[in-house]
Formats: C-alpha cells, sequence, structure tokens
C-alpha cells in the first residue's frame, strides 16, 4: 500500500500544486502562450465531467453526482489494486495514477464547485480540450492498464 499511497498523493500534490499556481496567476479565462502554435497555459473552469459531460445541470445534483460516481470507482479501483499480484508494479502504479487523479479532481469539485483547467493543447486548427495534471495521470493510468491487459496481466 505504500506504493499507492506514494503514487496517489504525489499525483494529488501537484495537481493541487499547480491548479493553486495558475489560480493565482492567470486571471480567470486568461491565457498565456507557452509554445506558439501549440501549447499555452490557460485558466479555465469546467463544473462536468469529461469534455464538460453535464455542465448545464443544476449545481446540487451534478456535485452530487461527481462526489458518489467518484468515491465509488475510487473504492472498486482500490478493491482491485489489493488484488493485483504484489511485484506487479506496472498495474499497480496505473490504479494509483487513476485513483490519484480521480480525489484530485474530486478535491476541486468540493472547494470550488467545478474543476480547474489549464493545459491547452492545439495544433493546425484542431483543439485538445484543456485538461491538468489530475486527467493527465487518469489518461496515463487507462493507457497503462490497456497495455497491461494486452499483455495478458
Amino acid at each position: 500500500m505504500k506504493h499507492l499511497y506514494a503514487t496517489s498523493g504525489l499525483v494529488i500534490l501537484l495537481d493541487q500544486l499547480t491548479k493553486l499556481w495558475v489560480t493565482a496567476k492567470i486571471p480567470l479565462y486568461g491565457g498565456v502562450e507557452v509554445i506558439s502554435g501549440f501549447f499555452n497555459l490557460v485558466h479555465v473552469r469546467n463544473t462536468g465531467g469529461a469534455f464538460s459531460i453535464l455542465a448545464g445541470t443544476p449545481s446540487v445534483w451534478r456535485q452530487l453526482f461527481f462526489a458518489v460516481v467518484t468515491l465509488g470507482v475510487v473504492f472498486l479501483l482500490l478493491m482491485v489494486y489489493r488484488k493485483v499480484a504484489a511485484r506487479d508494479y506496472w498495474s499497480k502504479t496505473a490504479y494509483a495514477l487513476i485513483i490519484g487523479g480521480a480525489l484530485g479532481n474530486l478535491m476541486d469539485r468540493i472547494r470550488l464547485g467545478a474543476v480547474v483547467d489549464f493545459l491547452d493543447v492545439h495544433w493546425k486548427g484542431y483543439h485538445w480540450p484543456a485538461f491538468n495534471v489530475a486527467d493527465a495521470a487518469i489518461t496515463t493510468g487507462a493507457v497503462m492498464l490497456i497495455i497491461a491487459l494486452l499483455r495478458g496481466k
């Protein structure tokens, strides 16, 4: 469980510190160009889920829904994590990244009623929705799990 606590804790810490920095340095809906034509730092708030799902739903129901779903998923992932072989650090890391990311975004929802997003990637007219460290951890963990499944672990 040390691996879980260390990895998830690091994700939560990096996620929250970067979000605090963004909210202190970049005005809401403002941005800073980092790599012209490719990458910006922005300050946006996502009241919905991935890709702003449920963003238009009344706040109380949306917040309750996301809190219950997040805690339910984290609980299920913890149960699965406990069954992963002790030496399977790849899968353990994947679960820990997802758990840390989910809890990082949940902290925003509880504290702010929305998730702070700030990483803005775009290229030749294609624009990916802004995301954050927690989202990157969740995505990385999910890809790692898919790779583990394909490898037969």
